[in-house]
């Protein structure tokens, strides 16, 4: 029986120690499929670039290039040879690093004849998502990604944030959501997680009062209590009580942290949010796009005993919902008018045929662009979500 070149290819990367995964594969790439040149390039934290893990060679804009295209729109994409130099008469084809939706990076392979068959095609699809899986696996046992991933050094808060998120995309058949950080490299309080079970979906968005590690710590503190009540079985308004005791029995009140709570039902589209502090949720239903008005209720930690209700509203397939910190809907341009007030909405708008994980970085590019060249003065996170699960049950949606 003779041996399949690809399967032998796939174990390869599977067996490869996690610091030698990219060579492993870029050379098993050319010896098993006959490209000449592969490399893998990982998005940096602020996604505004294509960052080679190799060192030597130089990052790729992730707009309007190529690569980038593949990036984000989420598809192969060939790279027909130029009319310049040697280098330029390459045949590319640009493979997005995609695991359940969160977006890593882009496999770029040189092939000796273009086009490549629709075999070799089909084959470097099968790699490409085999690596992406591989990379997920092997980021946690060392560093060489994260180092790649950084343009220009990470503050301790930064870092902090970073570590803690789950991702920074995650699909599925009920939903798609994305999040983004900024200031993506000194970015100190904000953070989103999330958690996935069979029959729900459990999201957080979080904003820790004051700044650097103080409140990258405070954050730090807030969401692992979430998460050990989360784990524990407790439903959200569960995890607020918890998690306002542990922040109270750290700092009696002195600090506190704003979180928005959200639950939701796969089957159904019954949701269920909990508005303990500052960031707000808003809603784009087919045309119309407004700020849900909740019912505000104390942030974690500023008494320690507050009673959490959650409210009950209902999501229906195709609804989008953006969700940011005060850092966003608070944000003031040179004039002083905020952002929240008509920007916001506009740029729901604007976005409404990008998915969540490309509205993001269009969301952060319009932030700020609000600031017209000056500062922002808080740090603020973005996060959206695509319902397009089944049909809902009925239940009302406050308003």
């Amino acid at each position: 029986m003779h041996a399949d070149p690809l399967l032998e290819l796939e174990h390869a990367i599977w067996r490869a120690q996690p610091h030698e995964l990219i060579s492993t594969t870029t050379d098993r790439v050319k010896a098993a499929l006959g490209v000449t040149d592969a490399e893998v390039l990982l998005a940096d934290y602020r996604m505004t670039a294509l960052v080679p893990v190799r060192p030597d060679v130089e990052p790729v804009r992730i707009d309007n290039t190529p690569a980038g295209h593949s990036f984000a729109a989420q598809q192969v994409v060939d790279e027909r040879p130029g009319n310049g130099s040697a280098a330029d008469q390459a045949y590319l084809v640009h493979l997005p690093l995609t695991v359940h939706g969160d977006r890593l990076g882009v496999l770029t392979v040189q092939i000796p004849a273009d086009p490549p068959s629709p075999e070799i095609r089909a084959d470097l699809e099968r790699v490409a998502g085999v690596l992406a899986s591989a990379i997920k696996v092997a980021d946690q046992h060392v560093d060489v990604f994260r180092r790649a991933r950084r343009r220009s050094r990470l503050t301790l808060a930064a870092e902090m944030q970073w570590e803690l998120l789950p991702g920074r995309s995650c699909t599925t058949d009920e939903f798609h959501l994305a999040g983004q950080l900024e200031p993506a490299y000194s970015v100190w309080g904000d953070n989103f997680d999330w958690s996935v079970a069979p029959d729900r979906l459990t999201l957080t968005v979080t904003n820790g009062m004051g700044s650097g590690t103080e409140a990258a710590a405070l954050t730090h503190l807030a969401v692992s209590a979430l998460r050990n009540a989360r784990r524990s079985g407790a439903d959200i308004t569960e995890q607020a009580s918890l998690a306002d005791q542990t922040v109270y029995a750290q700092h009696r009140g002195a600090k506190h942290v704003a979180t928005l709570l959200l639950d939701f039902e796969l089957a159904t589209g019954r949701a269920r949010i909990v508005d303990a502090g500052s960031p707000q949720l808003y809603r784009m239903r087919g045309t119309a796009t407004e700020l849900v008005e909740l019912e505000a209720q104390l942030p974690l930690g500023m008494f320690g005993d507050a009673d959490y209700v959650a409210q009950d509203f209902q999501v229906e397939p195709g609804d989008r919902f953006v969700i940011v910190s005060d850092g966003v809907h608070g944000a003031k341009s040179p004039a002083g008018d905020l952002y929240g007030t008509l920007a916001l909405k506009q740029t729901m708008r604007d976005t409404r045929l990008q998915d969540p994980s490309e509205a993001v970085r269009t969301f952060i590019r319009s932030y700020l662009d609000y600031h017209e060249g000056g500062e922002p003065l808080d740090d603020a996170v973005v996060v959206c979500l695509d319902w397009t699960g089944k049909t809902s049950n009925g239940a009302a949606s406050p308003r």
